[in-house]
């Protein structure tokens, strides 16, 4: 047991799922409507030159033209869906992986590393596909220079792209969440072992912020490539039934070929400036309410 840890009584197996699920979803929603605005930049900056080489401008550039041409406002873009999703995925995200990794314990008396990025990667896939939708409306109301509110754009996609447009780009965004999910979380739990047996540090704020700074920088170099290919994939409008790109992989080959392998990474210091302090909030407020809500830490 972890120092620290045992100060905790547990709940009952039923609120304690519940604490779980809602201590997790209110950290991560915390953190995405701090992060919201550079989530737009990110996007932006994702879909420059799509199709085609040439001169990219930096974030300072997209973020200024945002605000001088569609106002301050259109740095929220989008926020409705993206609190809704942070609530329900960052719930499931978070909540699914220790009682995954302690599937893991059980069946095979082990929880090394390899075992927590695999509860990682099944609790990150599992939470994006069910609200994989609210990540479309998401990326759609983020690039849209026009007043549309979210139901708007929920009948748009069902009118011109049927059901099916809701869960466009699932592939890559289970791939980018399970990637992620086990990248941080796993990061974060072994980085607050290896600090607590070899530094002085213990279970409190301190510990928790070196941590999540950690499991922040190793998200954002896993993920990167696999959120750009996941945005492609989500703008791509089929109502005239012509597809750029088929599917994750050929979007990843196209970019390759026509934008030059850099492209991945288009949007990749914005995903860090979004990702980095996302996963520090993220986890120092779900501690945070862990402890208050009578439970173990991380």
């Amino acid at each position: 047991m972890r120092p620290g840890s045992g100060d905790a009584r547990q709940p009952a197996p039923g609120p304690y799922a519940l604490y779980q699920f809602g201590t997790s979803g209110a950290a991560v929603a915390a953190a995405t409507a701090v992060t919201h605005p550079l989530d737009v930049v990110k996007v932006r900056l994702q879909m420059q030159l799509a199709g085609q080489r040439g001169n990219l401008v930096g974030m300072g550039t997209i973020f200024t033209q945002l605000v001088e041409r569609e106002g301050p406002r259109s740095l929220y873009l989008g926020l409705a869906p993206a609190l809704t999703r942070s609530l329900v995925y960052g719930g499931l995200r978070l909540g699914l992986y220790e009682p995954c990794k302690h599937v893991c314990s059980y069946a095979f008396g082990s929880t090394n590393f390899a075992f927590k990025l695999a509860s990682g990667v099944i609790a990150g896939a599992l939470a994006t596909a069910l609200t994989n939708p609210m990540e479309v409306l998401k990326v759609r109301l983020q690039m849209s220079t026009s007043s549309t509110s979210t139901i708007g754009e929920v009948r748009k996609v069902l009118a011109q792209e049927g059901l099916k447009g809701l869960w466009k780009g699932v592939g890559p965004a289970m791939a980018r969440a399970g990637c992620l999910t086990a990248s941080q979380l796993a990061t974060y739990d072994e980085a607050k072992q290896a600090l607590i047996k070899w530094t002085p540090l213990e279970e409190g704020f301190h510990l928790h912020l070196i941590s999540s700074c950690i499991a922040g920088t190793a998200g954002t170099l896993v993920t990167s490539p696999i959120d750009m290919i996941k945005t492609r994939l989500m703008l791509q409008r089929e109502s005239k039934g012509a597809r750029v790109y088929r599917n994750g992989f050929h979007c990843a080959y196209q970019v390759v070929v026509t934008e030059g392998v850099k492209s991945l990474y288009k949007g990749g210091f914005a995903n860090f400036a979004r990702l980095g302090p996302q996963t520090t909030i993220t986890f120092i407020v779900c501690e945070k309410l862990r402890e208050l809500a009578g439970m173990t830490a991380i």
